[in-house]
């Protein structure tokens, strides 16, 4: 079965409304014609076998996003006819992509992390139990934000509000903040209210860790929950090391994302970003090295601006294909 297929069987599981569900796939737009022949191939099977019909669309990372490439000594990479060589700006490029979907909730994950049925309740549970927390902390977000539009939140109320948000969605707040007037509360209330909010699934560390949750302070000295990856953390400085080493979670890429604001108004998603959290990477191309400047991650500076909250999932949800010798793993035999 390709990962395909084993997506539309698990959007069955927990996606499926009415007997529909809706799937978006971002892929290579060289693809897109495989992807189609795939559907027509394995969809009315899946549909048979799970009473659901499917609304499968697709985009393409945009080639607005594309950043430039340079040599070790920082000057444009050059191709073999002299054009300057622009690069796919990485996965944070497809904030964008998610900026132009239609959804109130959205499942994110990456197509390579697929269960076999036998496995599938498990992961479709997890998926649940993260909805529905979603759900219940953007139930009363929505109730504290529609009290600050309509100007009756007195003394009380601020605090209630402060330390929903404090406690429920990990927000952080300046010393500032008690020392300010009431109207000035009420604005920052409900700046960090109206945001948009991610339900980040997160896998227990059983080895060296790669991305994970951490508290990182930026450059203004805000504190905020952020996932990063190791690209991100200087190895060189034994503190952060440290930090990276002795992680008790890593990122399975495994988010239900809240894209609207109480009035049912789509957030726009590009005012959420990071710009600062890019970085860059080492590539080579037609033998050659450079350095690739990398778009702050999708669930990373892409989503840096979000309420964040992290929640332990099992290990069962977590099954990525990254080299043909894990299709050999247990949790790939059918």
């Amino acid at each position: 079965a390709t990962p395909f297929e084993e997506h539309l069987k698990e959007g069955a599981l927990y996606a499926g409304s009415n007997g529909k569900a809706k799937l978006h796939f971002t892929i290579s737009e060289q693809h897109e014609q495989m992807f189609g022949d795939e559907f027509k191939a394995s969809g009315p099977k899946v549909s048979a076998d799970t009473g659901v019909t499917y609304d499968v669309d697709y985009s393409f990372q945009k080639a607005s996003t594309d950043t430039l490439a340079v040599d070790m000594n920082n000057e444009p990479f050059r191709n073999e006819d002299g054009s300057v060589l622009f690069r796919p700006g990485g996965h944070g490029a497809l904030i964008q992509n998610l900026n132009e979907q239609d959804a109130d909730i959205i499942f994110i994950k990456n197509i390579d992390n697929v269960a076999v049925m036998k496995d599938a309740k498990a992961v479709a549970d997890s998926k649940k139990v993260l909805a529905g927390v979603l759900l219940k902390e953007q139930e009363k977000a929505f109730e504290f934000a529609a009290l600050l539009d309509k100007g009756e939140a007195d003394d009380a109320t601020i605090e209630d509000i402060k330390n929903f948000l404090k406690t429920n969605l990990n927000v952080r707040f300046s010393e500032e903040f008690d020392s300010k007037s009431n109207s000035d509360k009420v604005n920052i209330l409900k700046d960090k209210i109206n945001r948009p909010i991610r339900i980040c699934g997160m896998v227990k560390n059983e080895g060296e860790p790669g991305g994970g949750p951490f508290w990182v302070t930026n450059s203004k000295g805000e504190i905020s929950l952020q996932i990063i990856e190791s690209a991100q953390i200087d190895m060189n400085n034994s503190q952060q090391a440290d930090i990276l080493k002795n992680a008790t979670h890593f990122n399975p890429v495994d988010l239900v994302c809240a894209v609207r604001n109480y009035k049912g108004e789509k957030y726009d998603l590009l005012k959420f970003v990071d710009e600062k959290q890019g970085f860059i990477t080492g590539k080579t191309k037609d033998g050659k090295e450079l350095k690739a400047l990398e778009l702050p991650g999708l669930w990373n500076g892409a989503m840096a601006f979000w309420n964040t909250i992290f929640v332990e999932v099992p290990l069962v949800t977590f099954n990525p294909v990254k080299s043909v010798v894990d299709l050999l793993k247990d949790s790939h035999q059918a």
